[in-house]
């Protein structure tokens, strides 16, 4: 069922290949998910052994965190998911943000984030340092995009809902790295999703390229000199695709394509790409994408400028003393070393909510923000309520008081349903945490745990 118009178009682009192509959509799509190199064992161990052989996995050549698992399983529903072990992701789209070359205390900026794949895949690239600002137009699906941040246990995310001109405005030659996964019109989502489709025509795929022209515009001027710019696609058409990077570059000269870069397509294949690779379905084991790799003149040295609105003033801890106590009282060291790895960062507080943010953070007035930083709590009459993302962000060995479960008990179902449970220690906070990796808060007095799982996220019939 898929349109006639598509199908003569990608006739003529494979010529011999096509029969092979129109095979792909008869055979089952690759499932898989993407570890999360932030999430480690009480000990500091890895958990990929243990999901390898939980899940069958194997290896996704072209991504370094990524792996294929069982069709037979669901990782969506397991407790490890809640944790924010993994980022269950269609592996295709794992490729652009690996050839965006992300260092730790970089800035950088993804345009189009929602659901945030990609964004979660940066940040965890980061390793708590430097910054990501991961951008959705789309308040519905901004609000889907920082619930992942959250759950990934990312601290060095601000989350915007703000649309390309907005931010270029604020952030000129800002950032490092920009990623722009640019809406369109889908031709690569076929197999895997039937409503694109329906939703396909030929005006959409022009009116998709002119969307597209003026995205990477803004995206240009937010870029410093010598960054580096990946554009991505989920779509097989040209004039989105090659086309889209071609009347780019002919209107920004200090660009070029980045040459001699390589993607391993299988374990035994690697191929090599000057600038512009297409993902083909019936090439690899994942779904249709392209994307593009693009340098801006000049040298990446120092920090950079500040933004136009220039940088946050942040509060020191002594301004928060409900914060100051809870963080004695519960955690064994100074929140930015738990989650950062290092001293430093700040505080701003909205209303009663409070939230790290890293050093240099930027002046966000009159911005829609969703999320500014990590958030830590909020302040209810003179004392201090932690978060859910503050547990997700923390590991058991932060934490002065710690619930171990596992997932062969039925406690830990239990608690992601959202019922309290008896308990012994001593009264407070406590991390709750399952095979040593972090679910979300209790609070332990008269040896019951009050359970502070987000009642929103609170789930039954869980696969352990």
């Amino acid at each position: 069922m898929l349109p006639e118009a598509f199908l003569l178009r990608m006739q003529e682009t494979l010529g011999g290949e096509y029969p092979e192509f129109l095979a792909s959509y008869d055979k089952p799509r690759a499932q898989a998910l993407r570890l999360n190199q932030l999430k480690k064992t009480e000990s500091g161990e890895s958990m990929e052994k243990a999901l390898t052989a939980l899940f069958r996995m194997e290896k996704v050549p072209w991504a370094e965190k990524g792996f294929y698992y069982d069709a037979d399983v669901r990782p969506g529903r397991h407790p490890y998911h809640e944790a924010g072990l993994y980022y269950v992701q269609e592996p295709s789209a794992m490729a652009p943000a690996g050839f965006l070359d992300v260092k730790p205390g970089e800035k950088v900026l993804d345009l189009c984030a929602a659901p945030g794949g990609k964004s979660t895949q940066i940040g965890a690239m980061l390793l708590g340092k430097g910054l990501l600002v991961s951008n959705e137009i789309n308040p519905a699906r901004g609000k889907i995009l920082s619930e992942n941040v959250e759950r990934m246990g990312l601290a060095n995310v601000c989350v915007t809902n703000e649309s390309p001109e907005r931010l270029s405005e604020v952030f000129p030659a800002y950032f490092d790295k920009i990623l722009v996964d640019a809406p369109c019109s889908g031709e690569g989502m076929f197999r895997k999703n039937e409503v694109a489709v329906t939703e396909w025509s030929a005006e959409n795929v022009r009116l998709c390229g002119e969307r597209q022209d003026g995205i990477l515009a803004e995206a240009a001027k937010m870029l410093r000199p010598g960054g580096r710019l990946v554009y991505s696609t989920c779509t097989f058409s040209e004039w989105e695709n090659e086309g889209s990077i071609q009347r780019f570059l002919d209107g920004h000269p200090e660009f070029s394509a980045v040459k001699n870069l390589r993607f391993r397509c299988t374990e035994d294949e690697e191929i090599s790409f000057d600038g512009m690779l297409r993902i083909y379905p019936h090439r690899v084991r994942g779904e249709g994408h392209f994307l593009a790799v693009l340098q801006k003149e000049g040298t990446l040295s120092g920090h950079g400028p500040d933004p136009a609105s220039g940088l946050a003033k942040l509060l020191c801890r002594e301004e928060c003393k409900e914060w100051a106590a809870f963080e004695k009282e519960t955690l064994r060291r100074p929140v930015s070393v738990c989650v950062y790895g290092s001293e430093g960062g700040g505080l701003l507080k909205f209303g009663d909510n409070l939230y790290l943010v890293p050093d240099d953070f930027p002046n966000l007035k009159g911005l829609k923000v969703l999320r500014p930083g990590l958030h830590l709590g909020e302040v209810k009459k003179n004392r201090f309520e932690p978060s859910h993302a503050l547990a997700l962000a923390l590991g058991a060995r932060d934490a002065c008081h710690v619930y171990r479960t596992s997932t062969s008990e039925r406690l830990t179902a239990a608690y992601l349903e959202g019922q309290t449970f008896p308990a012994e220690g001593e009264k407070g906070w406590y991390l709750i945490c399952v095979d040593g990796i972090s679910l979300g808060w209790g609070k332990l007095a008269g040896g019951i745990m009050k359970n502070h799982y987000p009642r929103g996220l609170r789930k039954d019939n869980l696969t352990c």
